[in-house]
């Protein structure tokens, strides 16, 4: 389960010529699923980076993991590491999952393809799961936009919401797993006492995550 950079990147299209990258997690012989776990991070302005240290993508590393754990021998988990911080226009952290789900194609053929995001990245993978391949999704404290839809009929989806996040709204985020429902299997999850950060009860959200994406791609 060591952690490592994969060595295949798209062309540069962020003004700071940054890429996109994936880190392996868990890499399995004979996996029966893949995992994209994807986090999030307030813009820093046009061209900003992501950096490995910053705390948005630290904050994904113990869900990873237990996602790995719940996995066993069974699922490829990885981290996507977006071109650029934020959320911005012309450029959006959904263009990275499109190209990590089509990475994703060229190496692991028709697996099934878990997406588990935290905030922007939450939003994320709402918004591309509709994409080919996909079968679950898991939004964790995702901070939406109220006109936020997406077609994600045959999607799992699974919204956790902690009820005392201050940055991301939850009842926002109920609202738009409302209006995705109507098309999807849409679950919601309160972690009483949650916060935007996942700090505060770390591991209601991670095993939530782990239970539903391991239930939802190997059951």
């Amino acid at each position: 389960m060591g952690q490592r950079p994969t060595d295949t990147s798209p062309p540069s299209r962020s003004p700071a010529g940054a890429r996109p990258r994936l880190v392996a997690v868990n890499a399995p012989t004979a996996p029966e699923a893949v995992v994209l776990v994807l986090h999030g991070g307030a813009s820093r302005g046009a061209g900003s980076t992501v950096s490995t240290t910053q705390l948005s993508v630290l904050r994904m590393v113990p869900v990873a993991r237990r996602l790995a754990h719940a996995g066993g021998g069974r699922i490829v988990v990885r981290r996507l590491l977006n071109s650029h911080r934020g959320w911005d226009p012309g450029q959006s952290p959904v263009d990275d999952v499109v190209w990590a789900l089509d990475q994703t194609r060229q190496q692991h053929g028709d697996l099934p393809v878990g997406l588990v995001g935290h905030s922007l990245g939450g939003r994320a993978a709402l918004l591309a799961g509709g994409s080919p391949g996909v079968r679950s999704v898991v939004a964790l404290n995702p901070w939406v936009d109220d006109e936020d839809d997406a077609d994600l009929t045959g999607r799992q989806v699974l919204v956790v919401v902690g009820d005392e996040d201050r940055i991301a709204s939850p009842r926002r985020a109920v609202r738009v797993a409302n209006r995705l429902g109507r098309r999807a299997s849409v679950d919601v999850v309160t972690v009483v006492g949650g916060k935007h950060a996942m700090l505060r009860h770390g591991r209601a959200f991670e095993k939530a995550a782990a239970d539903f994406t391991q239930r939802t791609l190997l059951g």
